[in-house]
């Protein structure tokens, strides 16, 4: 998977996570560009990052793009090699350890509204968010790695709707450590279809305050077995590996 950062070569899915760079200077512009690029899989885990190449890229200096790759390395999103830097894929440990974190920030959210009565979840934001994952399933999309970026967006919502942004803050977090990896999970038509379908059926749930099946139901769709998850995020890695 190549980077694509020229003039004129914004792929349509940047919508989903871009950041608007009004008013911000050239090194903020680097940075949140160049995260984007990381962020939406853009670029491959093997592709070498040095600041002379991606000033090319990006058509500026090597002064902002340094300073753009230290904030990079800070977030975690970028590691130094011998040739400079590269994307960071997490360990088969690490997934596992960030899986089972991104389970129990999922079920979190619905569980206390299950403890906490006064807990009731955002009807507004839900229903809008059935209302787009109805017209997925009626008109699906090809398969397609950047379907991920959908796939997160209905998790915040569902989180967010429950009330804690600090849960979903850390949501977002975990979800982004493992996106390169989750993304290459999109490439079949049956696991569009099959994510659709279970995005459709828990909100329902939610909205119709059955939220114990609700819950039962989300905790199947992140992965009730661990173990199915990394199955999973192994082959998944292993796509990676052969990509690019």
């Amino acid at each position: 998977m190549s980077m694509s950062t020229g003039p004129g070569s914004e792929p349509a899915a940047r919508e989903s996570t871009s950041t608007p760079t009004d008013g911000l200077s050239l090194r903020e512009i680097v940075y949140h560009r160049l995260r984007d690029e990381i962020l939406n899989g853009r670029i491959s885990p093997r592709e070498r990052l040095t600041e002379p190449k991606l000033g090319k890229a990006f058509e500026v200096s090597r002064t902002p793009v340094r300073e753009a790759l230290s904030r990079l390395l800070s977030d975690g999103l970028v590691e130094r090699t011998d040739f400079g830097y590269a994307v960071v894929v997490p360990s088969l440990e690490d997934l596992r350890n960030l899986y089972e974190l991104r389970i129990t920030l999922e079920l979190r959210g619905i569980q206390r509204a299950i403890e906490n009565p006064s807990v009731v979840h955002d009807e507004a934001a839900l229903r809008a968010e059935l209302e787009f994952w109805v017209g997925l399933r009626d008109d699906p999309p090809a398969p397609d790695p950047s379907f991920v970026l959908l796939d997160e967006r209905y998790h915040q919502v569902l989180s967010a709707s429950s009330g804690n942004a600090q849960l979903t803050e850390a949501l977002v977090a975990v979800n982004q450590k493992i996106r390169a990896v989750r993304m290459h999970d999109f490439v079949e038509t049956s696991r569009i279809a099959t994510t659709i379908d279970e995005h459709v059926e828990i909100v329902e749930l939610v909205l119709a305050r059955r939220l114990p099946e609700a819950l039962t139901a989300l905790h199947k769709h992140v992965g009730e077995s661990l173990e199915v998850v990394m199955e999973r995020a192994t082959s998944a890695m292993t796509r990676m590996a052969l990509a690019g």
